[in-house]
């Protein structure tokens, strides 16, 4: 039986995978094909053309690792920070190229252009994910429990803790 005190770690838990299989799935595509994701990214008409190349070779590259880290649960803050960023960053882009009337493709999961022009769902989705993503590090950030706090908070309560750093060496003497 779940309690209401584990649901939050439950569900930080699942956004946490969840959102880790969308980097790993956007990854995969552009890794294979940088070529059609440098045109994808051009098609943005955001980045300098000297940016393009590079941004196409290691963004996939970034996406693969916050997949990883999120998935694995390695790294977790970074992976969180990062993810927010990137997300803040993609939802920008679309809608700057919204309001400018450019009829891009997303290049999100897949570097062709098969998956129709950028649209408002396009734009709730991105947002979706990156009300994940901010759970995820705000949960990471303010929300987990600290290990520290618990061995303090069992001391208090007059529980038994072992010894740990210079106490261990003041009871082995």
């Amino acid at each position: 039986m779940i309690n209401a005190t584990d649901m939050p770690r439950m569900i930080y838990k699942i956004l946490r995978i969840l959102l880790g299989v969308v980097f790993l799935y956007a990854s995969f595509d552009k890794i294979l094909r940088p070529a059609l994701f440098a045109q994808a990214v051009y098609n943005y008409q955001i980045l300098p053309d000297a940016a393009v190349n590079l941004t196409a070779l290691v963004l996939p590259w970034l996406e693969l690792l916050i997949g990883i880290c999120l998935v694995a649960g390695i790294w977790l803050p970074g992976a969180a920070v990062i993810s927010t960023g990137l997300m803040t960053i993609f939802i920008a882009a679309l809608v700057f190229n919204q309001i400018r009337g450019l009829d891009i493709h997303c290049g999100c999961f897949s570097a062709e252009s098969t998956d129709g022009p950028v649209g408002i769902l396009t734009v709730l989705r991105d947002l979706a994910f990156l009300a994940m993503s901010v759970y995820v590090t705000l949960y990471l950030f303010f929300f987990q429990p600290d290990p520290a706090a618990a061995s303090d908070a069992a001391s208090l309560a007059g529980e038994a803790r072992p010894p740990m750093g210079s106490e261990a060496k003041k009871e082995g003497q």
